[in-house]
């Protein structure tokens, strides 16, 4: 029987390559997300939406050992903490770090039973450093590396190991999302942002999804059994200046 990988947020950027490289190495792999992005099993799923969450996975679960959770589903926001209302920090929030925690308690019951499982949230180079205008963002993927940590403890009898991804700038849909934004706000040139951005990183250039997405496939191999609680940081060194 082939191993199950849950994804949420799987349709597009980062997830969409996870989701691809997964199946490419054997896994059945069921993508939570507001739509469709054409690979995997598709399932309708608000993360906001706590019991929505947990219904899916409880009834996948009943068919289905889950071996991997991929808590990827996430938005970006861009503002100081003087310049974010409550809502706006309530629907960061909602989504990544809610989210994450509805998915998270869902599979472990399987997990534990089966004694055995991987999980993995999608932090960020946040969680070490701040960025300007930054604040509910970075605040939403420093609780992630949180959540990695006090899981990977609180499960470690279970041998069920948490890890926490924690990228730089990654050339996604929500990355070009985030440069329109900036450019339609100042002005900016785009191509000048974009190369900007990629003056940045030691390496000189942008992370790509696919990177990402070998990362996260090692952690849930047998390959990386001995690493839990960690923060896995994929950069291209921007975090070691």
């Amino acid at each position: 029987m082939k191993k199950l990988c849950i994804v949420t947020g799987g349709s597009s950027g980062i997830g969409l390559s996870i989701v691809k490289l997964f199946i490419a190495h054997d896994y059945r792999v069921i993508n939570l997300d507001l739509v469709d992005g054409g690979h995997g099993e598709f399932q309708l799923c608000d993360v906001t939406n706590h019991q929505q969450v947990q219904d899916i996975i409880h009834e996948i679960a009943q068919s289905h050992s889950i071996d991997v959770l991929v808590s990827n589903a996430g938005i970006h926001f861009s503002s100081s903490i003087e310049n974010t209302s409550e809502a706006e920090l309530e629907q960061v929030f909602n989504i990544n770090v809610k989210g994450a925690y509805s998915a998270i308690q869902a599979v472990l019951p399987s997990m534990k039973q089966q004694k055995n499982g991987a999980i993995i949230l999608m932090s960020s180079d946040q969680a070490l450093i701040a960025k300007p205008n930054s604040f509910a963002y970075n605040l939403s993927k420093s609780a992630l590396a949180s959540m990695a940590k006090t899981t990977a403890i609180d499960y470690a009898e279970y041998n069920i190991r948490a890890n926490a991804v924690c990228p730089g700038t990654i050339e996604t849909p929500l990355y070009h999302q985030a440069i329109d934004n900036y450019c339609q706000r100042s002005g900016a040139d785009k191509a000048s942002v974009h190369q900007e951005e990629a003056a940045q990183q030691p390496l000189n250039r942008l992370g790509q999804p696919e990177e990402v997405a070998e990362l996260v496939l090692f952690l849930a191999s047998d390959k990386a059994t001995f690493i839990t609680g960690s923060l896995q940081v994929i950069d291209g060194g921007y975090t070691a200046q």
